[in-house]
């Protein structure tokens, strides 16, 4: 039997990339899954109360009739801390304005609540377990920055780069599955 030494070594390349395509597959499983499915629910955070509270409406778009922030940001922990928890941090993580709807969000930094304030009046319109913000640091890996290590974006480096690097390679490999077959037959 007289074998094609070009197509014998495609044919061998192919078997590699098979086996590096599957080795990936099988020791990233479950970052894949991970990232698959709070991807998911991030894309459907906008349709579901669940994961991300609708903004609430203040009584006043115009800036000018608004308290300030500092009165503003005061109220929001009174509320969190008498309607959730006197314990909880009031670290401020970012404040959301949205003044168009008249509403001031504070988001905290050392857990997921938040407390959506009328911008104009300083009452409480709505006190939010943050949700999608939990899932989005899942999704990047920075709830074990947050809630393990304590310190800068370490792991979140790592694990997306790792990820991205993954999918690259997957790509990558996974053209070559398709491609290679083709290209020996021709």
């Amino acid at each position: 039997m007289n074998v094609n030494p070009k197509r014998a070594e495609q044919a061998r390349v192919l078997r590699i990339v098979r086996k590096v395509h599957r080795a990936l597959g099988a020791s990233l499983f479950l970052l894949f899954l991970v990232i698959s499915i709070t991807g998911l629910l991030l894309g459907w955070k906008k349709n579901s109360e669940w994961i991300q509270a609708e903004t609430a409406t203040g009584s006043s778009g115009d800036l000018a009739n608004w308290l300030p922030m500092d009165s503003l940001y005061k109220q929001a922990c009174r509320y969190l801390q008498d309607s959730v928890d006197a314990g909880l941090s009031v670290k401020l993580d970012k404040i959301d304005l949205r003044a168009n709807k008249g509403v001031a969000k504070f988001l905290f930094a050392d857990h997921f609540w938040g407390v959506q304030v009328d911008g104009a009046t300083g009452q409480l319109l709505k006190i939010e377990k943050r949700r999608s913000d939990f899932i989005e640091k899942i999704h990047d890996g920075s709830i074990v920055d947050m809630k393990l290590l304590n310190s800068g974006d370490v792991f979140k480096l790592i694990f997306t780069s790792v990820s991205g690097l993954a999918l690259l390679g997957f790509t990558i490999t996974g053209f070559w599955l398709w491609y290679g077959p083709k290209r020996m037959r021709h």
